[in-house]
């Protein structure tokens, strides 16, 4: 997904952290935090939690709701468009071809406004910010839209599943597509509910005595992934055949870009693996 490495660079580069350290906040996760949960308003730690879902209550304890002690929300909103202006602009350089950004800034736009947002907090808060006049951080807002409607999405089907969010995090790095130890790390789960999970997705069959993936647990995970593809399919209705090929085109450049200078760490307690 070539959307999902544009939106990251606002947790990974360096200028994410200098403007939330410019507010005062601390560290990495309150950053992180604060700058994700920001277009919610005003919200607490048990909010954010469940929003976020994968994420151990104490870990964003940690950072919500001190966060709002440093900065308000339009203040946190202000300072990751500014980070993500000067990130893309590292990146891109000088140099880069500012009409196809806006191209692609406008494709992505339209259909991160025709994203349907019920039952989707994190989209549609993002999708409720007024669209910057800088095509930079346009096209970073709409990709913010399109991958926050796929995770909201991705988290109804978890639900849906009967599946956890401890136990998400099991089948992911039994299918190879999160590091365990640094998401165990990262978000903050302690050993005894980390090793709960573990067992419950054995006692269903779906792990085996060593952590792999049973037959039913490939099964189970190819089900959730198709199903998190065809609940994120709709934004993307409001574009013809050609205009979505078009977009990829544009994105692609800009995406590897991110990847290949090293932006966004292949491993990373966030839970995603570039490969």
């Amino acid at each position: 997904m070539h959307y999902e490495a544009i939106h990251d660079v606002i947790y990974f580069s360096p200028r994410a952290s200098e403007q939330s350290t410019a507010l005062g906040m601390r560290g990495f996760w309150m950053g992180y935090f604060a700058f994700r949960a920001a277009p919610l308003g005003l919200v607490t730690a048990a909010t954010v939690t469940a929003v976020f879902f994968g994420f151990h209550h104490s870990r964003v304890e940690r950072a919500l709701p001190d966060a709002w002690s440093y900065a308000s929300p339009e203040e946190a909103i202000s300072a990751r468009e500014r980070a993500v202006d000067q990130a893309l602009g590292d990146v891109l350089g000088a140099s880069s071809d500012a009409h196809r950004i806006e191209e692609a800034a406008e494709l992505a736009w339209r259909a991160a406004q025709a994203a349907e947002t019920a039952g989707r907090p994190l989209a549609a808060g993002n999708q409720a910010l007024a669209r910057s006049d800088n095509p930079r951080i346009a096209l970073w807002q709409a990709t913010s839209v399109l991958r926050e409607h796929r995770g909201d999405g991705h988290n109804a089907v978890l639900v849906g599943r009967g599946i956890r969010p401890v136990e998400a995090h099991w089948l992911k790095i039994a299918a190879g597509e999160s590091d365990g130890p640094m998401v165990k790390e990262g978000r903050r789960i302690p050993d005894a509910e980390w090793e709960d999970a573990r067992r419950a997705l054995q006692a269903r069959g779906l792990l085996d005595d060593a952590g792999a993936l049973t037959e039913l647990g490939i099964s189970e995970h190819r089900a959730v992934e198709l199903a998190t593809d065809a609940a994120a399919e709709q934004p993307w209705s409001v574009l013809d055949d050609g205009e979505r090929t078009r977009l990829l085109d544009l994105l692609r450049p800009v995406a590897s870009a991110v990847i290949e200078d090293g932006l966004v760490p292949r491993l990373n307690g966030v839970g995603i693996v570039w490969q």
